[in-house]
């Protein structure tokens, strides 16, 4: 349970936040209160805003003094409610959004938490430089929020996850101390590395203020295409193939089933079919390449060869800027293409990639034996592993007497079978989500004793009083 708070610590938090820099309007907080899908709501007594890391520092420092405990927040899109606050402080980042720096020799740039990805990819562009990390919701996601949930996005099977792309940070602490680590190091052997434990901490261990990150070069070529396979074994295979063709050049590597892209059509407008007839699945392949028209030539390559031993069914590459935005609006719209058919177990898993396609099979018929009739929309990044597998509740299921969805009533029954089968391939139960307060009690049933014991003492070390975000991880 969250303490009550001390009578004098809203007036000092107030104070050294100064005009503009909270809130208690409840028009202002509303939309900080509720997670994007709308399952989770929740309440507090003061928004802080923030403008600075020092005024970070003084709130935190506050709040530790009197036992108050604190939610921070970055762009609210979370889907575990790890973000959303049940009275306690909320604490937004989105006040602090400068570009401190940014350099293309050493290919780095310092940004402050509130930053949005989409002004993380401008600021890299402005010097040359791409910034790698790409998700559908970076317009926004902030730097913060994507550090302290390690995001992964699109691009993983290149780039890696957010903890890959992380040079150095900046943090309060939870006594209220900041730590500067913005280090712009490739190699630094000194001990134990303080940024790895912030980074997918989900808030728990501090509140990251500012991130040094890695830029890359531009690519001189690049290609997107669309291609339609008969099954996720087809996908798997294919998936292989790519690599061997592209020496490695894939940037994406995207599955998508019918029945996620009907929704996504049928309720996303301006989105149209992606080839000329219907395919049981489809996976949307990016290439990009360092050298002029080699992108283009490997998927072409690749596509060919794969028509021609019928290991694809149709295919169509993009041939502008227009209709590779078009192809990955259907696959960035799988989710929102689904939010008006009703109830959804979501699920956010990776196993081994070899094992996609069988945790596919297996998942689909273990949860329609559970709920006869449900629609199974599994998409995502089969080229790192990780299936968003979604369960719908039956088209045209009626509703109980008191207007109740029967499908939420199996969430949880779903979730135990869906995630029993992850583990038993040795996968995840959150590839890129975190586990947020939605998932933190069912982790302890996939970790072992000594791994929860371990990081059960990392944070009793570091937040004894368990202030930050006391209702995340063990």
């Amino acid at each position: 349970m969250t303490k009550p708070l001390p009578a004098d610590t809203l007036s000092r938090l107030k104070a050294v936040l100064g005009e503009g820099g909270w809130s208690q309007d409840p028009d202002r907080l509303a939309p900080k209160l509720v997670e994007w899908r709308g399952r989770w709501s929740g309440q507090t007594p003061l928004l802080a805003l923030p403008r600075s890391t020092a005024a970070v520092a003084a709130v935190v420092g506050i709040c530790a003094a009197d036992g108050v405990a604190i939610t921070p927040q970055g762009g609210n899109t979370g889907l575990v409610a790890g973000q959303i606050p049940q009275g306690e402080i909320l604490l937004s980042t989105e006040k602090l959004t400068r570009v401190r720096d940014i350099d293309a020799f050493d290919d780095v740039m310092v940004l402050e938490a509130g930053v949005t990805l989409a002004t993380a990819h401008e600021a890299a562009l402005s010097v040359s430089r791409r910034f790698p990390l790409s998700l559908a919701s970076e317009g926004s996601c902030t730097i913060g929020g994507l550090a302290s949930t390690n995001a992964g996005g699109t691009a993983v099977l290149r780039y890696g996850t957010m903890r890959d792309q992380v040079l150095g940070i900046e943090a309060v602490l939870p006594n209220g101390e900041v730590w500067n680590g913005l280090k712009r190091l490739r190699k630094d052997n000194t001990g134990y590395d303080l940024k790895h434990l912030l980074i997918g901490a989900e808030g728990t261990l501090g509140v990251i203020t500012a991130a040094s990150l890695k830029l890359y070069p531009l690519l001189a070529s690049r290609c997107v295409a669309i291609a339609a396979v008969a099954t996720p074994h087809a996908a798997i295979a294919l998936l292989a193939r790519a690599k061997d063709e592209t020496g490695g050049a894939i940037e994406a590597f995207e599955l998508m089933s019918r029945l996620g892209v009907a929704f996504a059509i049928k309720n996303i407008p301006g989105l149209r079919e992606p080839l000329e007839a219907v395919h049981p699945w489809y996976v949307l392949i990016e290439t990009a390449s360092g050298e002029p028209g080699a992108a283009e030539a490997a998927m072409q390559r690749l596509l060919s060869d794969a028509l021609e031993t019928g290991l694809i069914q149709d295919a169509a590459v993009a041939q502008s800027q227009t209709q590779a935005h078009a192809f990955w609006a259907v696959r960035e719209n799988q989710s929102g293409g689904q939010k008006p058919e009703g109830a959804a177990w979501k699920h956010d898993v990776s196993v081994p990639v070899s094992k996609v396609a069988a945790f596919i099979d297996q998942a689909t018929a273990a949860v329609e034996k559970l709920s006869p009739g449900v629609r199974v929309v599994a998409f995502g990044h089969v080229g790192d592993g990780n299936v968003h597998y979604d369960v719908l509740r039956a088209d045209g299921a009626p509703m109980t007497e008191k207007g109740d969805d029967p499908h939420d009533a199996l969430r949880d029954t779903g979730a135990r079978i869906v995630h029993d089968i992850v583990a038993s391939m040795d996968g995840s139960i959150s590839a890129e989500h975190g586990l947020g307060a939605m998932k933190s009690a069912e982790a302890l049933r996939y970790k072992s004793a000594v791994e929860v014991e371990a990081l059960r003492a990392i944070r009793a070390a570091l937040d004894p009083q368990r202030i930050m975000n006391p209702r995340v991880l063990f």
